[in-house]
């Protein structure tokens, strides 16, 4: 059974050596997760996931080995009940109240409902589409998905509809960590964590056990040593597009700057829409009233900064290559000029877009953009995309 799992997990891409599946099965006869499906889980993913952008590969291994009826043969899934049956008996103690174990009972209880999945899967040729017997698709058999069935075990479905199946096997909760998805919060603040430089600085406060260890060694008596504490020196100046095409984008881009603002201590943000110019703005309420002046903000921020632009690069061309291509108001200088300027003051500078990368070539002010940062400047707004442009300012 776990030597199929196993075969899984490689075969969808989860790099999972012969040595951590020693381990995983070794730390499964310790029974620490014997009669626990979410343990199991747990269990089986600290001891065979390495990375967290193999977590959605391995929760989609996991469905097709333990759940998933168009992924395994019917004769595999009757092996494989051994187990689960164990597992649906011990989580109907544990969770269900003395009313769901009744409407459980109406069938028999859980020995009858178990043994009569296995008698049906053990008649059943292929799959099942409707009706109230077979294990399928969109019925009211008890076994099965998409259907309805007051106590059912619910097999092959993504998400709850009645919320009345037994056990659900098929749930995904990192989906989003997959490096080729667009990023949630908490996905882009691992990406940006690559980014942190740090410092010490200050007065010499922190526990420096390792110089505490070789002084006592040293010495021959306890020698406490001290250092400056440890901060993060990295400081990031955001300038992101709103408006427009963008919109499309709204909840990617607030995502980014949330988890942007959450991670970097130096910190800073303005707003432009479609390309920079010679204003920009904190607020987009007053984005006419209340402008910052480009200039200005190159003067007051130093070539120390890591300047990230967000943007789909989506606009006419004349907005970047001429005076008064801006759509909405007249711009003495071209677009460009203002985008040298900045890739000029902040060499160490990104463009993420998040259009995907596939479709760039298609749209010529993205690769009007891309000329004037440079090709491996312009990074897409993925798990992946965002680790390739932190190493690039790293």
């Amino acid at each position: 059974m776990f030597l199929r799992f196993f075969e899984i997990l490689r075969a969808n891409g989860v790099p999972v050596s012969l040595r951590e599946h020693l381990d995983f099965l070794a730390l499964m006869k310790t029974g620490l997760a014997t009669y626990d499906v979410e343990a199991f889980y747990h269990l089986a993913r600290a001891s065979l996931v390495k990375d967290e952008r193999f977590i959605d590969r391995f929760d989609r291994a996991f469905g097709a080995a333990f759940s998933g009826l168009e992924a395994i043969p019917v004769e595999a899934v009757v092996e494989a009940l051994d187990l689960p049956e164990d597992w649906l008996r011990k989580l109907a103690e544990k969770h269900l109240t003395e009313e769901e174990k009744a409407e459980i009972a109406a069938l028999g209880g859980f020995d009858k409902l178990m043994e009569t999945l296995r008698e049906r899967l053990k008649e059943q040729q292929g799959r099942h589409q409707g009706g109230s017997k077979w294990v399928g698709t969109a019925g009211t058999s008890p076994f099965g998905a998409y259907g309805y069935n007051p106590e059912g075990v619910r097999i092959g479905q993504d998400e709850s509809r009645h919320r009345r199946a037994v056990k659900v096997w098929d749930k995904r909760e990192f989906r989003d960590y997959d490096d080729g998805v667009e990023l949630g919060t908490r996905n882009i603040k691992v990406a940006l964590k690559r980014l942190r430089q740090w410092a010490r600085d200050g007065a010499a406060e922190e526990l420096d056990l390792d110089g505490t260890i070789r002084a006592t060694a040293e010495h021959g008596y306890l020698d406490v040593q001290t250092r400056p504490e440890r901060r993060n020196a990295v400081k990031v100046l955001l300038f992101l597009d709103v408006g427009g095409s963008m919109d499309d984008h709204v909840r990617a881009v607030d995502e980014l700057f949330s988890a942007a603002k959450s991670e970097f201590k130096h910190f800073e943000h303005f707003y432009f829409h479609n390309c920079l110019y010679e204003g920009v703005w904190r607020d987009s309420r007053r984005r006419w009233t209340a402008q910052t002046p480009t200039e200005e903000v190159l003067r007051t921020y130093g070539p120390d900064y890591k300047c990230i632009f967000v943007g789909d690069a989506s606009m006419s061309p004349y907005e970047i290559a001429m005076a008064g291509g801006a759509n909405e108001h007249w711009n003495a200088e071209a677009g460009q000029v203002w985008l040298e300027r900045a890739r000029d003051q902040w060499p160490d500078c990104l463009w993420l877009n998040p259009v995907p990368e596939s479709h760039w070539r298609y749209t010529q002010s993205i690769g009007m953009i891309r000329e004037i940062f440079g090709p491996e400047r312009m990074v897409p707004m993925t798990l992946e995309g965002i680790t390739r442009g932190m190493r690039v300012l790293g």
